[in-house]
């Protein structure tokens, strides 16, 4: 009887110790950070704590200003459970005013498993020219079906709210990045949390994202963020991420929305901030030579070097040159027909009369496009931007008229000058300049209806492989699993497989399905693994074709 007792309250000391009270009364769907405890949503197959804070709202006083770190403290448990809301922002494809001033967030997706406790985790920024997009339209379904990463979405302050500038300390700019930069110090501080491994973060992002991406690369502390960084059709170089002519646009953001005539720095940020947020952005509209041309209006710059929260405050290209950006692993990729984004568009006809903007180019294109291809605030002179516009159509056109028979040349010329190009200048000055592994992709496989129709609204056109038609097969966007095809299903786990991969591997390598990518640092030729439907193959060449 004795013994029996005895071993009663061993049992008892054995389930009431504060480790195997812990294990037996965890709850998966609470979390406990340096704010508080919050309480995510059981999806299924996966656990979400979505809408977290990272940053102070946004708002009054914090408008325009760079983000400040979340310091609210949780009395009861915060509700992990609502989709994010985007960020407030004139959206190109709905044409109208979404989302809302306060939403700098963090959603956390992480899977179940019994096997293991802790996982890599992959940081996705979304793209979206800067002046759009949120993270929740980036599906997360096939992505955590596998199972083996926990993903991160970011919003971040997009348009006039994220990027305008005067040029000077008062309205710096780039705000969004800044962003950006504090939701990753949050995401490194707080993700062991949740299950995540600190040390095995992976940064993606797609066209804006993935410039956001490179960006966040060009600081040298990045390394201390991330273990490495991947841009899908979009980098540093692209012309229309880094603008010019912020100041003027920033004055007349102004006078659109009643702040007068000023010249003055900081009676404009005075006025700006006792407008609406909706009044400023809805102003975007304002800039807009035709339909949502150009797309991006608001974006990076260069800050003044006396800022002392300045981002950036030289250009990428003598970043990379000075060799002083995080020496960690990156991956930047095209579209074989990247430009479709873009120039889809022109393609699409008027309901009324039938005609297209393509074929009002002939009489416009000198007026359009250094809109349409982002050199209007960067030739010195009308003469010189003129020079631009001839040399561009006399070398994709020749003598032809711009028209539906001659879409796949200007298609070409936008796919070169907005994605393309900046691809072989980029992994020329990281590999002349950087030390880690750098690898690069082109994406080749048309999908049977994607970008290109839905922009043109037509299905008698043949567009390509156009920009997004890869990163929709990591994160959906638009089309059901249902909706791929076999091989574009295989391509889907061999690019989730691949960051997995990535972010765990010690050695630095990179591999999608059983094709090894090629390192460029120290390559005299550039290294390119070129995925089509048929599988993947290395390519190397001294130009880019």
């Amino acid at each position: 009887m004795f013994l029996l007792r005895l071993l009663c309250c061993m049992c008892l000391v054995w389930i009431n110790s504060p480790e195997i009270t812990s294990s037996l009364t965890s709850d998966p769907l609470i979390v406990e950070i340096p704010n508080g405890k919050l309480r995510g949503r059981d999806n299924g197959t996966y656990y979400s704590y979505e809408s977290v804070p990272y940053a102070e709202p946004p708002i009054g006083e914090l408008r325009f200003e760079a983000p400040r770190a979340f310091s609210g403290q949780w009395t009861e448990t915060f509700e992990a459970s609502q989709p994010p809301v985007p960020c407030l922002q004139y959206n190109q494809f709905r044409a109208k005013l979404v989302g809302q001033e306060d939403c700098l967030t963090v959603s956390i997706y992480k899977p179940k498993s019994s096997s293991r406790n802790s996982f890599p985790v992959v940081v996705l920024l979304h793209g979206g020219a800067f002046m759009f997009g949120v993270a929740a339209a980036n599906g997360h379904e096939y992505f955590m079906g596998a199972g083996n990463s926990i993903l991160v979405k970011v919003n971040y302050r997009l348009g006039p709210l994220g990027f305008v500038t005067t040029g000077d300390r008062e309205l710096p700019g780039n705000n969004g990045l800044k962003d950006q930069r504090l939701a990753l110090q949050w995401i490194r501080h707080n993700i062991a949390s949740f299950g995540g491994r600190p040390e095995n973060i992976v940064v993606i992002g797609h066209s804006a994202g993935g410039a956001s991406a490179h960006l966040q690369l060009l600081h040298e502390d990045f390394s201390g963020l991330a273990r490495a960084a991947v841009s899908v059709s979009g980098n540093a170089l692209d012309p229309w991420v880094l603008q010019e002519g912020g100041r003027r646009r920033a004055f007349e953001l102004g006078r659109i929305v009643g702040c007068g005539l000023t010249e003055n720095t900081a009676e404009l940020k005075i006025c700006l901030k006792s407008k609406s947020a909706s009044e400023i952005v809805s102003a975007v509209s304002n800039f807009f030579v035709f339909s949502n041309v150009p797309f991006s209006t608001f974006g990076p710059v260069v800050e003044p070097a006396d800022d002392p929260e300045a981002f950036l405050t030289q250009h990428p290209r003598e970043i990379i040159k000075s060799g002083k950006f995080a020496q960690v692993p990156w991956v930047v990729s095209h579209t074989t027909e990247d430009g479709g984004y873009n120039a889809a568009t022109l393609l699409e006809q008027n309901l009324t009369t039938g005609e297209t903007w393509i074929e009002k180019l002939n009489d416009r294109w000198f007026d359009l496009a250094p809109d349409l291809l982002f050199y209007r605030n960067s030739k010195e002179n009308i003469r010189d931007m003129d020079e631009m516009s001839r040399k561009l159509r006399q070398d994709y056109l020749g003598d032809r008229r711009f028209s539906e028979e001659s879409y796949w040349d200007v298609q070409r010329m936008f796919t070169d000058i907005l994605f393309k190009n900046s691809v072989p200048e980029s992994l020329d000055l990281h590999r002349r300049y950087g030390r880690s592994p750098l690898y690069s992709y082109v994406y080749d496989n048309p999908p049977e209806s994607g970008v290109g129709q839905v922009l043109s609204k037509r299905s008698d056109v043949y567009f390509g492989t156009v920009h997004a038609d890869d990163f929709c097969l990591i994160f959906e966007h638009g089309r059901p699993r249902s909706a791929l095809r076999p091989d574009e299903e295989m391509i889907a786990e061999n690019f989730i497989k691949m960051l997995e991969n990535f972010a765990l591997s010690d050695e630095k390598e990179m591999m999608f399905g059983d094709c090894h990518f090629h390192n460029n640092v120290k390559s005299e030729k550039f290294q390119v693994l070129r995925i089509t439907r048929n599988g993947c193959n290395n390519e190397e060449y001294d130009q880019f074709p």
